[in-house]
């Protein structure tokens, strides 16, 4: 896991540490010392620890005049042992909702398991960018996880499978993403 990197080639349009309105302003990062650890093994460095004990992520990016966020996730999903929901809205979902984002793709390929617990937090979350015309979206789940969202029925909360699941991102830019996944959420919701 320590090899695992987050993705970095758009550090050309943003950087989550030199961003005022993150959440992650002014962070430091080593490329060399490793201190987060997902139970016992060792993660990458670049990773941003958000209180979560199994759970990091990375801004990749932010656009506030179109008012949404990418943001990859990696490690283990778990709100039955240590409500990784909880800390992902008040630490980062909330402090970007207060500067205008409404819209938020989640990358989730490199979740590995999901543990559901309640939904008070994914309720209040999708109340918060419905009523602001937001939505969220997670790409890229793999099959198992995708399997557990759907049986907890967190699934309601957020736009995801079918073509959203089989999205080859790297190959776009941030704004190319964006209007793809903008796309197939308004198929979605117009139907």
């Amino acid at each position: 896991m320590h090899t695992l990197e987050p993705y970095y080639n758009w550090r050309g349009y943003y950087i989550a540490s030199e961003d005022p309105a993150s959440p992650f302003y002014e962070r430091e990062y080593s490329e060399f010392e490793f201190s987060d650890k997902i139970y016992d093994h060792y993660i990458h460095p670049q990773w941003d620890h958000f209180g979560s004990q199994t759970l990091f992520l990375k801004v990749l990016f932010v656009q506030y005049d179109e008012g949404y966020a990418i943001l990859e996730l990696m490690g283990e999903w778990n709100d039955l042992l240590y409500n990784d929901i909880m800390f992902l809205k008040r630490e980062v979902v909330e402090v970007l909702m207060n500067h205008g984002i409404t819209k938020f793709v989640l990358i989730a390929e490199n979740v590995l398991n999901f543990h559901c617990s309640d939904d008070s937090y994914y309720d209040e979350w999708f109340e918060e960018v419905n009523d602001a015309d937001g939505w969220i979206t997670i790409m890229n789940l793999r099959d198992h996880v995708l399997y557990d969202f759907q049986s907890a029925n967190i699934d309601s909360y957020f736009i995801l499978g079918g073509k959203l699941n089989d999205m080859k991102w790297r190959t776009m830019n941030p704004d190319q993403l964006y209007e793809n996944v903008e796309r197939q959420v308004m198929r979605r919701l117009s139907v």
